[in-house]
């Protein structure tokens, strides 16, 4: 007796927005942005942001922020008050209609930064619903008993009246302000089946972009279209510190290709609020490596992340609990990061997600050193090779995929490449380079 072949369905089955093919995300921090630590001088910048390719503005927590507890002279913005306010420190509702109205006619994306497995402890809440939060043995409200999150206090996300109120909550924000979607902080903190709650209710109102902070491809399932590559993170400043071998990268982009739904965006970042503040400035983070670590996170898979800053040179660690703005200048980094955005855009093959193509490790004679890859779809194939140690590295280049002649994405020059020639890179040194079809042997 015959049988029809078993077909496998894959559960992972959201899918992503056209728009966001090629799309890069901006971090900003109202707080320290600027001088007046407001969302008028956000809005009066969106243009600069946009000129360095940015497509999804994400802004840190606009909530009221808890007095109770607080931490530093201003509190923590993740100690939320009232989930439907507007920090008077940042500005008032119109203020916020504006950035958004502005940031919409320059055709960009904007989500907020949502804080849904805790609140501050004076939240409206904590009188209003105290069993909507969880408590510890002695019957007591529980900050994370892990962490020195002692300014906050953890929700209970057994109780249907509580999922029903953050449901609505989020909805408001996308009906009364036209908000694109969500940074959703510690969100394996928050029961998966709640997301998958979440998501219909949105999408009944407009199609909405979600970033989850965490890292687990369930979370993908039919919530997230983005999840933080932060083992990618730990592993690059692993290899920065000499405490990780460069093997452990081509394990992440294993693990990365073979594990997780082809559907799914990792989220790239060379540093972010967290990084910034408590582990160090990107330069302190990777030193000689920073730029060919920047390479890697735009035109690797994964979409980018630049935190506001970076582009200035990201010169000091931004405070998290007081005013400490951003010291703006004109920066190569601000010059490298737009110069490869450009070409990400303007290549199919390095496109986020399942646009783009995967990557194809090339092999090389000096593997401990050496990092290379190519990218190829359709016309088009690019090569990248990266030298992540700290000291120079002579390679060769061993594999059919390489041989032929390209254009150096960086310089403009062009690069005739073979089996048989070495190449040297100082520390940190890369290589960015374009073949199109009438380049081909």
């Amino acid at each position: 007796m015959s049988s029809s072949p078993f077909v496998p369905q894959s559960k992972y089955t959201l899918q992503q927005p056209a728009w966001s093919r090629d799309a890069v995300i901006y971090q900003i921090n109202t707080r320290q942005y600027s001088l007046a630590g407001t969302f008028e001088a956000v809005t009066a910048d969106l243009q600069r942001i946009k000129a360095l390719g940015a497509d999804i503005i994400w802004l840190m927590p606009i909530h009221p922020i808890g007095e109770k507890n607080k931490k530093g002279e201003l509190g923590s913005p993740y100690a939320v008050k009232d989930y439907y306010g507007v920090n008077p420190e940042f500005g008032n509702d119109a203020d916020l209609h504006a950035l958004v109205k502005k940031a919409h006619s320059l055709d960009l994306k904007v989500i907020l930064d949502w804080v849904p497995n805790h609140s501050a402890w004076d939240c409206n809440l904590v009188t209003q619903h105290p069993d909507w939060y969880a408590k510890d043995y002695k019957g007591d409200f529980r900050p994370s008993p892990w962490w020195d999150w002692d300014d906050i206090i953890e929700f209970d996300y057994d109780n249907p009246e509580l999922r029903q109120y953050m449901i609505d909550a989020m909805c408001y924000w996308v009906k009364r302000f036209d908000i694109d979607g969500f940074r959703c902080d510690v969100a394996g903190y928050v029961p998966n089946d709640f997301w998958s709650q979440l998501r219909p209710a949105l999408e009944a109102i407009k199609p909405v972009f979600m970033l989850a902070e965490w890292e687990n491809r369930d979370l993908h399932e039919d919530a997230f279209n983005m999840t933080y590559a932060w083992s990618w993170h730990e592993t690059l400043v692993g290899i920065a510190e000499g405490t990780l071998a460069l093997d452990k990268l081509r394990k992440y982009y294993s693990w990365n290709e073979r594990a997780w739904p082809a559907s799914a965006y990792r989220m790239t970042f060379v540093t972010n609020h967290d990084m910034n503040a408590w582990d160090g400035t990107q330069h302190e983070l990777f030193g000689e490596l920073l730029n060919a670590v920047i390479v890697l996170s735009v035109i690797g898979e994964g979409m980018p992340l630049i935190h506001n800053g970076q582009e200035a040179g990201d010169s000091k660690r931004l405070a998290f609990f007081e005013r400490d703005p951003i010291d703006w200048e004109t920066h190569e980094i601000g010059e490298l990061y737009t110069q490869l955005i450009a070409v990400k855009k303007r290549i199919p093959a390095l496109h986020n997600g399942p646009f783009g193509a995967t990557m194809i490790q090339l092999p090389n004679n000096n593997m401990d050193q050496v990092f290379s890859f190519t990218r190829t779809q359709g016309a088009s194939k690019v090569v990248v090779i990266l030298n992540l140690s700290h000291q120079p590295a002579a390679v060769t280049l061993d594999s059919p995929l390489w041989p032929g002649h390209y254009t150096d994405l960086i310089t403009n020059q062009p690069y005739v490449a073979d089996t048989v020639s070495e190449l040297t890179l100082d520390a940190g040194e890369f290589r960015l380079l374009e073949q199109k079809a009438s380049d081909h042997q």
